[in-house]
């Protein structure tokens, strides 16, 4: 195990971490971290679009102060993972599939690391898109909580059509690496100001993301290319046409999300047996970054759930 960076002045994480580079198997550099904080178990925080270990400090010293172990991780093509163009502001990945190269990656080495068993998921956006596609794969877990998943993505129905269409078409002619059209190659909490952000309504947490990004621009990316946009619109597409996985699950959703498609996360709701539904009044995307009762009830609603779940 080779020791990767962690910018711990500004993570508020608990001590005791570890973090490290991990080699994919298509040779892929990517950055990984856990936190021995409990033994009742271990929770794999799978992050979203433009995260990074970082922003998960507090998280994992909420799981410990519920008994659990965390890990988190940079995918690939940002944090200070390998970026995957030469530019490194576009948000980018080749093909959704690798990011389960990523999810193996990390599995072996919590394996090597000996973290607590049983293991759980949290997913949030993207990270809940990656963490169904690796729950339909086999990955080891008692029961996944999901805040805000990536299950479809937010958009005018008017412009669906002609969000397929470009991201179809611009891959195919060589504008893969170009950025979607409206957004930009700044990072997005560096430029939209808190009044009115998409993210969360906790100025607090906002002011957290900003300070990290500051001060370790290295950690930031910006919009997604018509290359990721194409994979998460056919990755989505072919996971709502899968049935619901065969394990406990709790899903929390802000009744403020603007960022995912809700239709998409109700559906799979109504298809998962036996699976809770928490719609969070006055919330925005990013549970776990909202305001302390907010975030409380993200954590104790999850732990409660592994602690049913651990056998």
């Amino acid at each position: 195990m080779e020791p990767a960076p962690f910018y711990a002045e500004v993570a508020e994480a608990p001590g005791g971490g570890t973090c490290a580079w991990l080699e994919t198997s298509d040779g892929v550099r990517i950055r990984a971290a856990h936190w021995r904080g409990g033994t009742k178990g271990t929770v794999l925080l799978f992050p979203g679009r433009t995260e990074y270990v970082e922003k998960y400090g507090p998280a994992a010293g909420d799981f410990a102060a519920r008994g659990y172990a965390m890990a988190t991780i940079d995918w690939r093509g940002q944090g200070i993972a390998d970026r995957l163009l030469e530019e490194r502001a576009p948000g980018h990945v080749g093909l959704f599939a690798d990011y389960q190269r990523d999810v193996a990656a990390l599995v072996a080495f919590l394996r090597a690391e000996a973290l607590p068993e049983p293991w759980f998921l949290v997913g949030h956006s993207m990270g809940g898109c990656i963490g169904l596609r690796a729950l339909h794969q086999g990955l080891a877990v008692r029961a996944a909580a999901f805040s805000a998943p990536m299950w479809g993505i937010r958009m005018h129905p008017a412009l669906r059509p002609l969000a397929w269409a470009m991201a179809t078409l611009g891959p195919a002619i060589g504008f893969g690496d170009r950025l979607v059209p409206s957004t930009s190659p700044m990072t997005y909490v560096l430029e939209a100001p808190f009044e009115g952000n998409l993210l969360t309504r906790d100025r607090t947490m906002y002011e957290f993301m900003q300070r990290q990004l500051t001060r370790h621009p290295d950690l930031a990316i910006g919009g997604p290319t018509l290359t990721w946009l194409r994979e998460a619109l056919r990755e989505t597409r072919a996971l709502a046409r899968l049935p619901s996985p065969a394990l406990p699950c709790l899903t929390m959703l802000g009744r403020a999300e603007r960022i995912v498609h809700t239709g998409a996360i109700h559906d799979r709701m109504r298809r998962w047996p036996g699976a809770a539904f928490d719609l969070i009044e006055k919330a925005e995307h990013e549970l776990m970054m909202e305001g302390p009762d907010i975030r409380a009830r993200f954590y104790d609603r999850a732990a409660a759930l592994f602690d049913a779940s651990r056998g």
